[in-house]
């Protein structure tokens, strides 16, 4: 399957430059009223004539086209200009232990087609392999004749992994994975692009794109549990892209044992008391490791998601925030740290997968 270069063959990863970036974002952040070349120019500093080349190569591709004159205000009216949703897509895929969620979205993120299917991700490389080519050949194609050129693919599933090179380490209760170069197998049996990351950091790059600000985590609470962290309106990665193992601090020395082999981590004593129907000491664990994390980044927002969290969000708001309360109080601090339930529900990490090929086109690689 290779459709990057199907239906109107705009060539956007050429659309590289900064400059072209900065004025994509502002035509998307427009809508469907547009944005003037005047308006663009002021907004992001660049010379009219600049724009105006840019704007034109735009057109060109068929990313752009003109979306009516604005009300003259004494001059000559000026043109507004737009951006083409459907000019280009990215699927996005969120691969769990079990599962897997897959989407297809169109250059302003909205979800123009999704499936699921069962999956596991024991039964080894070549079989998820498959079952992942088989539902985006399915969701691509059910969606033929009505798509632009389809960027790639973005794949987010547990780690740890190199979000660099692409290559999945001993994912937590799946050691075979070890050194898998699943990107490239990917790229390979699609014929696209992949670019691949952990679940909680595409969903944080999700959630920033979207709107949120400032430093947050984003907490997943699924078949496992990580963090995915944004600090100063970046994602958190790390210099070897393993930061957000989250779940796997340990907070009971003598505790049981988890997948990832050691012993009281956050993420056995969470999914432990879930098991046994205890969602509130659920919330009171996943706070604790909540507070760890507020007392050493400082961050300004907890967020909180997963199937878990999604099947009682109330308890793990107010859970996680009680934790988070008395730790200000015990500080001093004028106010607690807010929690709440993340924006996207269960198709959220799809969702972000996706963005991890749209973001870059629009200048917010890094959110």
């Amino acid at each position: 399957m290779n459709r990057t270069n199907g239906g109107g063959g705009a060539n956007l990863y050429a659309l590289r430059g900064y400059n072209a970036a900065l004025v994509l974002d502002l035509l998307r952040s427009a809508g469907r009223a547009g944005i003037s070349r005047l308006e663009l120019a002021e907004r992001t500093g660049l010379t009219p004539q600049a724009v105006s080349k840019i704007t034109a190569r735009l057109r060109d591709d068929g990313l752009v086209v003109e979306a009516g004159r604005q009300a003259s205000t004494g001059g000559k009216p000026r043109i507004s200009l737009r951006l083409v949703p459907d000019a280009g897509h990215a699927v996005g895929l969120h691969l769990e232990r079990d599962e897997l969620r897959a989407l297809i979205v169109d250059l302003t993120g909205a979800v123009v087609g999704q499936r699921r299917a069962p999956l596991d991700l024991g039964a080894g490389a070549e079989p998820v392999v498959a079952v992942v080519a088989r539902e985006v050949e399915r969701l691509v194609g059910g969606l033929d004749g009505e798509l632009g050129a389809v960027l790639g693919a973005g794949v987010a599933m547990p780690g740890p992994l190199d979000h660099t090179h692409g290559v999945l380490h001993r994912v937590t209760g799946f050691p075979e994975w070890d050194g898998f170069p699943l990107r490239d197998a990917l790229a390979r049996r699609l014929g696209m692009p992949v670019v691949l990351d952990k679940d909680t950091n595409a969903a944080a790059l999700g959630l920033a794109v979207e709107g949120e600000v400032g430093s947050f985590a984003y907490l997943h609470l699924g078949t496992g549990l990580g963090a995915g962290l944004v600090l100063g309106g970046a994602v958190h990665r790390g210099a070897r892209t393993g930061a957000g193992e989250f779940g796997h601090q340990v907070i009971q020395l003598d505790g049981p044992v988890c997948s990832c082999g050691d012993r009281g981590c956050i993420e056995v004593l969470c999914l432990g008391a879930v098991a046994r129907g205890d969602v509130g000491e659920a919330a009171r664990v996943l706070g604790a490791g909540a507070a760890n994390l507020v007392g050493l980044l400082d961050i300004d927002l907890v967020l909180l998601g997963g199937r878990l969290v999604a099947a009682e969000p109330d308890r793990f708001v107010w859970g996680v925030g009680a934790v988070l309360d008395a730790r200000a109080q015990r500080e001093g601090a004028s106010s607690p740290v807010p929690v709440r339930v993340a924006s996207g529900g269960e198709w959220g990490v799809a969702e972000g997968a996706a963005q991890l090929l749209l973001a870059p086109l629009f200048g917010r690689a890094e959110a």
